[in-house]
């Protein structure tokens, strides 16, 4: 039996669904009611990482359980106490989403240094494991449905930096490989999307998805901080900022390892957008 952690999330869904159709037993975890959408077959179990309690009923059983990064929520994590748990549930694998911060941003307290403690953890946990360190994400995106189902416009900062932002649907199988296969202990595997791509050009894509024009406003970078820090606390913003704007190379090179480990390239940005444009509509 699978668990998966986060299954109401962006790569949670698809990695519930990828791994039901595989004909594998999953149980969903999310904090949410049990009144959400999973395919045939699939158990949801109510829990949240962030209160151990809650999860010995979610790991009873479990052969393999997909840890989910939790953002701003990392700094009130037990990560030993969650794995402990993960072990006395039975689990013998762990895949760890993690960031690719951890190593492109290590002084960050907000990326580097609570990531690197949950990897720590893992790595010390005494059961196989794998550590996912994706980029940015292309759902990332969705933050612009507002704007664009009502003024088919786009606001952003930084707008002609190119980062490579990955599916997480690319995630998420790569998570069923690591799960599901032989293969994968004990590797750390950064995921990137195929090419570099703009704020500018995401913007554009979308409206292509459309069939309509979108057009681009770009941000100062205190108007892009006032708006994050409405929803994100201030070193995330001031972390995220830096790598939108003032990225590493190691931010902007492009990872091989989703191909090394699916056999083909990651799909871009305008596949994830055409994929979800009934979002945007």
């Amino acid at each position: 039996m699978i668990v998966v952690t986060g299954a109401t999330g962006n790569v949670g869904r698809s990695l519930v669904r990828s791994l039901a159709e595989a004909g594998e037993r999953v149980v969903a975890v999310s904090r949410g009611s049990q009144d959400i959408a999973l395919p045939d077959g699939v158990r949801h179990q109510s829990a949240d990482l962030t209160e151990p309690d809650t999860l010995s009923p979610a790991f009873a059983g479990a052969d393999a359980v997909f840890l989910h990064d939790t953002g701003a929520s990392a700094h009130l994590l037990d990560p030993r106490m969650i794995l402990e748990l993960a072990r006395r549930g039975g689990a013998q694998r762990i895949v760890q989403l993690s960031s690719q911060g951890v190593v492109t941003r290590p002084q960050s307290n907000s990326h580097g240094n609570l990531g690197r403690s949950f990897e720590d953890a893992v790595r010390e946990s005494g059961m196989e494991w794998t550590i996912l360190r994706p980029s940015g994400f292309a759902s990332n995106a969705f933050a612009w449905i507002e704007s664009v189902r009502t003024h088919r416009t786009v606001a952003a900062p930084f707008g002609d930096i190119g980062l490579p932002v990955i599916d997480p649907a690319d995630i998420a199988e790569v998570a069923a490989a690591a799960l599901r296969e032989d293969g994968h202990s004990a590797q750390s595997y950064e995921l990137t999307g195929p090419a570099l791509s703009t704020p500018r050009q995401r913007a554009a894509a979308i409206g292509t998805a459309l069939g309509e024009s979108i057009e681009f406003f770009e941000q100062t970078s205190a108007q892009a901080r006032a708006q994050m820090l409405q929803f994100m606390p201030e070193p995330v913003v001031e972390t995220t900022l830096a790598i939108l704007g003032v990225p590493h190379a190691a931010e902007q090179r492009i990872s091989p390892d989703v191909e090394k480990v699916l056999g083909r390239e990651p799909r871009a940005f305008a596949e994830w957008a055409q994929r979800n444009i009934v979002a945007f509509q």
